[in-house]
């Protein structure tokens, strides 16, 4: 019993030596809590928020005229189709062929001759950041040396994006702040004076955050100053068909590329166009010279996700391919793809509308003239805040207004605090 004892005791000694000895060499001591989002803590102040009269427009995901979360009926039809029907064992590294092949489809047209000629290497991606993540990892291991040309300003997280795939990082000129529209000259001034052989991120349609796209001719003209400069083009397509209601249309930008000839690089995301936020369903591709060309780099965006995620989700996959893959629901997506972008283009015009009704001595005519989920409205910081503490409405300190946060019970709210913020200007 005394030998029994003293050992308990020794174990305790010990035991709690050693909990002194880990408490005291912390190895997480000196990590600092990280910044917060600006996006989600304008949510969370939103939720905070016990007025009756708050609106959140800072929120980057569609809302019906009720103000409410949205599945489409394609959506639900095509899970009732899937249910209980498919395996849930893993997708290949490269995802669902079926999804690829119709995001292909989507994006580089039904009838793509690089498609017939198999030089597209593609891949099912986590939404569209994943899909920049795994070429911003690409671009790094393939092309080390290289930099990428992001537009000012752009989407906040493609600065995280490259920066922790480690590829250097420059900007062109875009948004023209006096204007409210797009510095086309200072944009192609940049493009030219790149060095040749540049990597440049393009957003396909739908500009996030300003909502400022180039015109047809305009887009011609870059691709043309692109394809001089010998550098790489990037699309960021996140709203193909959200933004005007017609895929077709919102794939402008991309077809006048393949036109000219260029090769590619193409990110897409189902988040927006199909509601699909919570499943994370994208798609990466890669326009090469051949078919041969296409199997090695997709061999190697397969090699490269391993470690990341090993192989994407299924389900989502699975809503898509069926969506786009039946001729029914694929004409019932269109439907309703159109009826949200109609919303976003109606609060637009309403919310101009109520503005120059209240006599503002403010031009209003970019809220319509931009297009897609986000206004850039023009309000400075200062006057978002004022927005905020006045008026209980929500958005992030560069102005940006989600416009699916607007609907016909509170429009004529916002233009009202916009209007007093702003009369003074």
């Amino acid at each position: 019993m005394a030998i029994r004892n003293s050992l308990k005791g020794q174990f305790f000694q010990r035991s709690s030596v050693f909990g002194a000895r880990f408490m005291s060499s912390s190895w997480f001591r000196s990590i600092e809590p990280a910044p917060k989002d600006p996006i989600l803590g304008v949510t969370e102040a939103f939720l905070a928020d016990q007025s009756p009269n708050k609106v959140n427009v800072g929120v980057g995901a569609y809302r019906n005229d009720d103000g409410k979360p949205v599945v489409l009926d394609c959506v639900r039809e095509a899970e009732r189709r899937i249910a209980g029907n498919q395996f849930m064992e893993y997708l290949p590294m490269g995802g669902s062929i079926k999804m690829v092949e119709e995001s292909l489809k989507l994006a580089y047209g039904d009838n793509s001759e690089f498609i017939k000629d198999k030089r597209i290497a593609a891949v099912q991606a986590l939404s569209g950041t994943g899909a920049c993540r795994l070429f911003a990892a690409f671009q790094q291991r393939f092309h080390p040396n290289s930099q990428i040309y992001i537009p000012v300003p752009t989407w906040a997280n493609h600065h995280n994006i490259w920066r922790d795939a480690g590829v250097p990082m420059k900007t062109f000129r875009y948004y023209h702040p006096e204007s409210k529209g797009l510095d086309f000259e200072g944009l192609m001034d940049d493009i030219k004076n790149a060095p040749d052989g540049s990597f440049f991120l393009l957003h396909a349609c739908a500009h996030n955050p300003t909502g400022v796209d180039p015109s047809e001719e305009q887009w011609r003209e870059i691709s043309s100053q692109i394809k001089a400069k010998g550098h790489f083009p990037f699309f960021d397509m996140a709203y193909q068909g959200f933004a005007s209601g017609d895929p077709e249309r919102d794939a402008k930008a991309i077809r006048i590329f393949l036109q000219d000839g260029h090769l590619l690089g193409l990110a897409q995301s189902y988040a927006k166009n199909m509601g699909l936020y919570g499943q994370r369903v994208g798609c990466l591709s890669l326009l090469c010279e051949d078919e041969k060309q296409a199997v090695a780099v997709k061999s190697q965006l397969q090699l490269i996700s391993r470690p990341m995620y090993s192989n994407p989700p299924v389900h989502g996959a699975l809503i898509v391919s069926t969506v786009l893959g039946d001729p029914e629901l694929k004409k019932l997506w269109l439907n309703e793809v159109k009826g949200m972008a109609d919303r976003i283009i109606g609060m637009r015009t309403t919310l101009r509308e109520n503005l120059e009704k209240r006599n503002s001595p403010l031009p209003w005519q970019h809220i319509t003239n931009q297009i897609g989920m986000f206004c850039y409205s023009g309000l400075t910081p200062e006057q978002v805040d004022l927005m905020t503490s006045k008026f209980h409405i929500y958005m992030t300190r560069n102005g940006r207004i989600s416009m699916a946060g607007l609907n016909t019970g509170n429009v004529g709210y916002v233009a009202e605090a916009i209007h007093e913020v702003t009369k003074s200007s």
